[in-house]
């Protein structure tokens, strides 16, 4: 099956929406393309792994044979300028890193296995160390000793090696707890597509989960397949429900409908790919990319800016950290505080929803009675709140020490250990509990699409505002306007409105 021409006019329409976007075939590594933030920030780290380890290699070659010697002998890295030293280190880490990038080293971990991983940082190592060797030799340096190019070498290979291994312990780590996989679904149920699920399963270091098949036959509807859990008509409402990041094709489709399709999944930030025919030919000159066997043409692609969430996680813990250990005195106090003040635990433990709809175990302090869940029944009848928001200005639940704690929010300093873990951020939208999120519409579960925060948006703006529609709305406009500037805005703000005390 050749690849059918409105295929052609859907990869065309989402390239001109992109752009400046090259060839995402063989060259989707290549060295000549605009690196990405992510790129840059594995790059600067190769940079720094690679000086460092140059730095202790010279320290060793001058250091370790007065110690075996048992006195102080001369070397010509001693009167060397250290200057020309670190230009032939720089040289060293900018092959390394130039090698590294066209090696496809600074791509997602999913686009390689970890052998092959391990196997091409050795090689851009040693190829990067021969280029040092032919230019030492060229430009008859004799600042740098062999030795210090052998140890620089292996030091830089091992710890790139070392800190890679780790990495991907730590990716896999988070699939295995559910956190940043990519939830998939897979339109049409014949052989292809049960071929495609088993193979997606099978690749657990990219971190795929199989959400269902989506029906595009009434044949295939009527199959009672258990894992077929609709049809292409409700395809976009059931991935929205389901978090759904990546949409499959695995058998051809009429054109209107898969452009519609494509449409409304670029709309909605889902990506979408084919599963071509893989004993057919293949149009000339598609964009084909391998999951794991499986050839595919993708459609549309978000671009997902991995090195602001990365950058957004490193402050995460760095001031998480900081806050926890400035604070542990003021925690202390207060956990002794609500000892004396009432009768029951320190922390109130609530299930909450998180990110793409994973529940999680979330901290407080304890500002109310220790049967407070309980009693909320008997209370509805006084919620200020619209939809379904629960708050009453002079809840009876609440204890002495609750009501200072909740007026200037102190009862939310445990959440920055839920940080630390993983569970929220520092800024994000509210995690809501289970009940709120049944009774949410469609389109409110935007504001899941991204980790749950201690402040955000709605409690720097609109704090006391009752309505469900404002609180929806500053939500779903974080998500779809988030930067890094944006947190460091509504957190500076933060601070004033904790100090006003306007908490409730």
């Amino acid at each position: 099956m050749a690849t059918p021409d409105y295929l052609q006019q859907v990869i065309i329409s989402g390239r001109r929406r992109t752009a400046g976007a090259a060839s995402r075939g063989s060259a989707v590594f290549g060295i000549f393309r605009r690196p990405s933030v992510t790129s840059l920030v594995w790059a600067s780290l190769d940079l720094l792994t690679a000086m460092v380890a140059g730095i202790v290699a010279i320290r060793i070659r001058v250091i370790l044979p007065a110690y075996l010697e048992g006195m102080k002998v001369d070397h010509p890295l001693e009167w060397s300028s250290p200057r020309i030293l670190m230009l032939y280190m720089a040289w060293y880490a900018l092959c390394l890193i130039l090698f590294s990038r066209s090696y496809g080293l600074y791509g997602p971990i999913q686009n390689r296995g970890g052998l092959h991983e391990q196997r091409m940082t050795l090689q851009s190592a040693l190829v990067a160390g021969l280029l040092l060797c032919g230019t030492l030799y060229l430009s008859r340096g004799l600042v740098m000793s062999r030795a210090v190019v052998m140890m620089m070498v292996v030091l830089t290979a091992g710890l790139l090696c070392a800190r890679r291994a780790i990495w991907r312990r730590m990716v896999y780590s988070r699939y295995k707890e559910g956190l940043e996989t990519r939830n998939v679904l897979i339109v049409g149920a014949g052989r292809v597509a049960h071929a495609l699920r088993n193979h997606l399963e099978s690749l657990q270091h990219m971190g795929f989960r199989f959400k269902g098949f989506v029906a595009l036959t009434e044949h295939e509807a009527e199959s009672g397949d258990a894992d077929v859990i609709g049809d292409v008509r409700n395809c976009l409402s059931l991935a929205r429900s389901l978090f759904v990041d990546e949409i499959f094709f695995s058998v051809p489709a009429e054109k209107k409908l898969v452009i519609n399709l494509v449409e409304g999944a670029r709309a909605a930030g889902i990506d979408v790919r084919v599963v071509p025919d893989l004993y057919d030919g293949l149009a000339w000159n598609a964009p084909i990319e391998y999951i794991g066997q499986f050839p595919t043409i993708p459609l549309h692609r978000r671009d997902f800016p991995l090195g602001a969430f990365l950058f957004k996680r490193v402050l995460d813990l760095t001031l998480s950290g900081i806050a926890l250990a400035v604070a542990s005195p003021l925690l202390l106090a207060i956990a002794i505080a609500i000892r004396i003040d009432s009768p029951g635990p320190i922390f109130y433990r609530a299930a909450r929803i998180g990110r793409k709809g994973r529940t999680f175990t979330c901290f407080k302090f304890r500002t109310m009675v220790p049967d407070a869940d309980s009693l909320k029944a008997d209370l509805e009848h006084m919620n200020e709140r619209e939809g379904v928001l629960f708050k009453i200005a002079d809840d009876p639940r609440v204890t002495k020490v609750g009501r200072i704690l909740r007026k200037y929010s102190l009862d939310e300093l445990p959440q920055f250990y839920n940080v630390v873990r993983g569970d929220m951020s520092l800024v994000g939208p509210r995690p809501p509990i289970a009940a709120e999120v049944e009774q949410y519409d469609l389109s409110h579960l935007r504001r899941l699409d991204v980790l749950p925060g201690i402040t955000g948006l709605w409690q720097v703006e609109a704090r006391q505002d009752p309505s469900f529609d404002s609180y929806i709305s500053l939500d779903s406009a974080y998500v779809e306007n988030w930067t890094v500037w944006l947190d460091v805005k509504i957190l500076v703000r933060t601070i004033g409105v904790v100090f006003s005390g306007t908490g409730s």
